[in-house]
């Protein structure tokens, strides 16, 4: 029973949150961590976060793990959101609370006031959390348009939005999604979505739903244009080819005008239900995971012969750098059937000539293929010795090398992770944010390991787990693919904490590039 039990998806809300901003209100933005022992905690998941309010309720659900046989630590973190900044410490903070799961399952639904410091309330504001169990993971997928809506605005059009909510078991509203906002637009059509079935619905096909149909404003007080009540199995008529139609209906204007029909008509265009492939679907369906390392070999790193580089072999045969990479090797090599893996260095000068400093170079001259984990091992004993230490250090040569593979895949049987091992911030920060948006494109994850004591803020930037990352020229990345850790926060359990965390994103990565390129398991039968 110690083994994963389940998933429970956690909803969250927040109510009279402190407002740290001066001309409006706070954006709020929920984060699950989970104890990683001692004083160490893992980030799970984000919620979006919310423009202009101090009572909100997040759409996007926050997914963990339920082990029955242990407990399991929680903390959510509340912060207003200041810039596009990937690090929290950026940011406000506004509360937090510390419980565990086991609590919030057996409740169901808790609410606990959000604290400044351990022990000590916030003063004000309070969390709200919701478990619910997922059994389901089929997805609706819905696509909607307008027609007439009422003109909120003097001097333009309404910007309108939906909001869909579903009835929770005590009879309130819970939102479920939102679309994007179409602007200046009487008749807009929304661009198609899909919502996992159990956040929708919770998986009851008659249970009541509410769609508010809203013109955007951008301090957050949005003016109500209508609404109207429906289920999914009403919805799903539209999935025969046959549109469903509303009455979009604002009641105040309802009660106010005896000739008042409605405030425009939303009409559902399609309606499909889904069942997701998973990450084992792939694997189990002949998806082979292609393994490759990239070592960082700069100055910085101190003299290998020195028992002050984070390159000395201590007595034992490690460092950091060959803890991280049996670490998290010794998990993906099980999915790759041939066990030859691609190791490059970068930012050392070679023999025989030491003369310019190589950007992408393989650990092992004679093959840029190493036999397994020990192979890889084996060839930075052998090579390292003979490397002269430099700069600059650059990882986007590394990066671009790996997406010309990537690019070359054209179905579900092959993914590609790239381990980037490295002591400090990068220099081509620039070059690096081009090519992960560009690989971004690709069915590929990179995973950046910082060791040593380096300060590794800006490397967090990479790190797409809030907002998008965007190239120079301000091209959005298509997906996260950068996962970023200190390897200090799991020096001491390298060998199993270290690679549960910066694995924990790979699979739904995967599945997400498959998913957006329309792309089924090699050997699966479709899925309707």
């Amino acid at each position: 029973m110690a083994d994963c039990v389940s998933k429970v998806e956690l909803s969250v809300s927040c109510t009279d949150l402190l407002d740290k901003d001066y001309f409006s209100k706070s954006d709020p933005l929920c984060v699950l961590l989970q104890s990683s022992g001692k004083d160490s905690w893992t980030e799970l998941a984000r919620t979006e976060s919310l423009q202009d309010s101090c009572n909100v309720s997040f759409s996007q659900r926050l997914t963990v793990d339920y082990h029955f046989g242990s407990v399991q630590n929680l903390k959510l973190e509340v912060y207003d959101i200041d810039s596009e900044s990937a690090d929290l410490a950026d940011h406000d903070f506004l509360g937090a609370v510390e419980l565990t799961l086991g609590q919030i399952v057996a409740s169901k639904t808790l609410t606990r006031p959000l604290q400044l410091k351990e022990g000590k309330p916030a003063g004000k504001g309070s969390i709200t959390i919701t478990a619910e169990e997922i059994k389901d993971n089929r997805a609706i997928q819905l696509e909607f348009e307008a027609k007439n809506l009422d003109k909120k605005e003097l001097l333009s059009n309404s910007d309108p939005f939906l909001e869909f909510f579903k009835q929770g078991d005590d009879e309130k509203w819970q939102l479920v999604h939102i679309t994007e906002v179409v602007k200046n637009n009487l008749s807009p059509s929304w661009k198609k979505f899909s919502v996992p079935l159990q956040t929708f619905c919770s998986s009851d096909l008659d249970r009541p739903l509410k769609v508010d149909c809203s013109d955007h404003n951008s301090n957050g007080t949005h003016d109500l244009i209508g609404s109207f009540t429906t289920k999914v199995s009403e919805l799903q008529k539209a999935g025969s080819g046959s549109p469903v139609t509303f009455d979009c209906i604002h009641s105040e204007k309802q009660k106010k005008k005896k000739s008042y029909k409605n405030s425009g008509v939303v009409t559902l265009k399609g309606c499909e239900m889904l069942t997701p492939y998973s990450f084992l679907d792939y694997v189990m369906g002949g998806c082979q995971i292609n393994f490759t390392v990239g070592i960082d070999f700069t100055g910085s790193n101190g003299d290998p012969r020195s028992p002050n580089s984070l390159h000395y072999m201590s007595p034992d045969g490690l460092n950091q750098y060959l803890s991280a990479l049996m670490s998290v090797g010794h998990v993906v090599q099980d999915y790759d059937t041939d066990k030859l893996f691609p190791v490059y260095g970068f930012g050392a000068k070679l023999p025989p000539d030491y003369q310019a400093t190589k950007h992408e170079f393989p650990l092992n001259p004679n093959n840029s293929y190493c036999k397994g984990i020990e192979g890889i091992i084996e060839a930075y004993t052998e090579e390292m010795p003979q490397m002269i230490f430099s700069e600059p250090r650059n990882l986007s040569p590394i990066i671009n090398h790996i997406s010309t593979f990537a690019r070359q895949s054209n179905n579900a049987s092959q993914y590609f992770v790239l381990l980037i091992l490295t002591a400090g911030e990068i220099t081509d920060l620039d070059q690096t944010r081009d090519a992960i948006v560009q690989a971004s494109r690709l069915p590929l994850s990179i995973i950046i390991v910082g060791v040593g004591p380096a300060d590794f803020k800006a490397m967090e930037l990479l790190d797409g787990d809030d907002g998008v990352l965007k190239s120079t020229v301000g091209e959005a990345a298509a997906r996260d693919i950068v996962q970023f850790v200190p390897y200090r926060q799991f020096k001491d359990d390298p060998q199993t904490s270290l690679a549960k965390s910066v694995l924990a994103e790979v699979p739904n990565q995967l599945v997400s590039y498959f998913k957006m390129k329309g792309l089924e398991p090699a050997t699966a039968a479709p899925k309707s």
